[in-house]
C-alpha cells in the first residue's frame, strides 16, 4: 500500500508539533503561555598583565585579588553585574619582571557577548605587617611599604571599551607603569598613584641591542611621539636586548640613556605593523653611549589648588635642530613636599641618527641642540592643572637648584 507525499508531510508536522508542545512541558511552557528564554550566549575574557620600568627601584611590587569588568560605566563598585576574574590566592607581583614585553596572565572568565565599558584591577591592602605591596629602592635589600589609596581596593579604573563576540576570545593587556605610579611622599615613604592602560594583545613594535657595558649604569630605553614617553623598558641584564612592545602604529623616537653618558636618540623609527618588530641596532652592533660628566636640577612643584590625588611630574627635554624633542630624565616630584630632583642629566651632547632599514645606524653627536648643550627644557605637568615650562635651565657650569613650579587649572 502506497502512503502519499502529502499524507507524509502532514505526518511529520504533526510529530514535530507533538515533540514541540512535550518540550515546551518539560521546561515549564505552555499553560501559562510563557516560555524559558534561551541561553545567554557566551564568549571569554582573558586578562594579562605587562610593566614599563621603575625609575629607582629594584622591585615595585603589588598584589592583584581581581579584575572586574561591567556593562555599565556609571557602576559602582557594590552595583550588581559585575563578572569577576579572582585570583585566589592573590598574587604578589614584582613589575619589574614583566619588561620587554614579557606577560603575567591573571586568568579568564566566560562572559555574555555584548559591549563593556567599566574595567578595573583590584589590587589587596597592606594589612598589619604584611607587605602586600611594597618597593625595593635601587641598591637596598629591604622591601618598604608602598601606600595604596582605598580607591585601589575597590578596583583601579581604567580607560577601555571593547567588544565580546559569542564564541569568541577577547585578550586584554594591562600596562601598569611603575615608573610613573610610584611617588615619593617625604621621610622615606612611598605611594602608589596608580598608572595603568590598556594596550594591544599583538606584539609589535621596536626592538634592539645596547652595549653590555652599559648594563650597569641603570639603562633606560623609551619611545616617544613629541617628547611625550609612549613606552620604556629596561633592556635585558645580560644581552643588553630591549623591545617596546605593543605600540600604537605611528613614527616613534628611541630615546637611550644610562648614568655618566650622553643620551642617544633614533629619530623616526615607523611602526606599521601590528604584528612585526622594527629593529634599531643588531646584537654584532648594539647601541653604545659615550662617558658624559652629568648635573642635576631640582626644586619643588606646588599645586594650588592642592590635590589629594594627583600627582606631578617633571621632565628634562632637548629638541634636535631640525629634528625632534625629547625627554632625557623624568620624575614624580614628591607628594607630601612636592620636591624633585632631576638627576644624572648629562652635560654631553646627545648623539643622533635617523632611522633606516639599513643597520647598523651611524650616530653623530648632535651639532645643535636646543636649548643648548648642557641645557634642558623643564616641564612640570599633572592631571586637571596647565603644564609649566622654563625654557632653558643650564647645568653645564653648577647644578640648578630652586627651578620652581606652581600649576593652576
Amino acid at each position: 500500500m502506497k502512503t502519499s507525499a502529502r499524507s507524509l508531510t502532514r505526518s511529520g508536522a504533526l510529530a514535530a508539533a507533538s515533540a514541540l508542545s512535550l518540550s515546551l512541558a518539560a521546561c515549564g511552557g505552555g499553560g501559562g503561555g510563557s516560555s524559558t528564554p534561551p541561553p545567554v550566549t557566551l564568549g571569554t575574557l582573558g586578562v594579562s598583565l605587562t610593566d614599563a620600568p621603575a625609575c629607582g627601584f629594584d622591585a615595585v611590587n603589588v598584589t592583584v585579588s581581581k579584575v572586574r569588568v561591567h556593562q555599565s560605566s556609571a557602576a559602582t563598585d557594590t552595583d550588581s553585574g559585575w563578572s569577576d576574574i579572582t585570583l585566589s590566592p592573590a598574587r604578589k607581583i614584582n613589575l619589574l619582571n614583566l619588561t620587554n614585553g614579557t606577560l603575567d596572565a591573571l586568568g579568564q572568565t566566560s562572559l555574555a557577548a555584548g559591549h563593556y565599558t567599566q574595567l578595573r584591577l583590584v589590587l589587596d591592602p597592606n594589612t598589619g605587617n604584611g607587605l602586600a605591596n611594597s618597593v625595593v629602592p635601587s641598591g637596598g635589600t629591604a622591601e618598604v611599604s608602598l601606600e595604596t589609596p582605598s580607591a585601589v581596593q575597590s578596583g583601579i579604573k581604567l580607560t577601555n571599551e571593547f567588544d565580546v563576540a559569542a564564541g569568541q576570545r577577547v585578550d586584554l593587556v594591562l600596562d601598569f607603569d611603575a615608573c610613573k605610579s610610584v611617588v615619593t611622599r617625604g621621610n622615606g615613604k612611598y605611594a602608589l598613584k596608580p598608572v595603568v592602560k590598556v594596550i594591544p594583545t599583538a606584539l609589535n613594535g621596536i626592538s634592539g641591542y645596547v652595549a653590555t657595558s652599559l648594563l650597569g649604569s641603570r639603562v633606560m630605553v623609551s619611545a616617544q611621539q613629541n617628547g611625550a614617553v609612549i613606552s620604556s623598558t629596561v633592556p635585558n641584564a645580560t644581552t643588553g636586548e630591549f623591545a617596546l612592545t605593543r605600540l600604537p602604529l605611528g613614527n616613534y623616537d628611541v630615546v637611550v640613556t644610562a648614568d655618566s653618558r650622553a643620551a642617544a636618540v633614533v629619530g623616526a623609527v615607523p611602526v606599521t605593523s601590528t604584528s612585526a618588530m622594527v629593529a634599531v641596532s643588531p646584537a654584532s652592533a648594539p647601541i653604545t653611549l659615550p662617558a658624559s660628566l652629568t648635573g642635576s636640577i631640582a626644586g619643588t612643584v606646588t599645586l594650588a589648588p592642592a590635590s589629594a590625588t594627583e600627582a606631578a611630574y617633571v621632565a628634562a627635554k632637548q629638541t634636535f635642530a631640525a629634528g625632534p624633542a625629547v625627554t632625557i630624565k623624568y620624575q614624580g616630584a614628591d607628594l607630601a613636599t612636592g620636591a624633585y630632583t632631576l638627576a644624572n642629566l648629562p652635560l654631553a651632547a646627545p648623539q643622533y641618527a635617523v632611522y633606516s632599514p639599513t643597520l647598523p645606524l651611524v650616530f653623530t653627536s648632535a651639532a645643535t641642540v636646543l636649548p643648548g648643550v648642557g641645557k634642558y627644557q623643564v616641564d612640570a605637568t599633572a592631571t586637571g592643572y596647565t603644564r609649566k615650562s622654563v625654557p632653558s635651565v643650564d647645568i653645564t657650569a653648577a647644578n640648578q637648584s630652586g627651578v620652581n613650579f606652581t600649576l593652576v587649572p
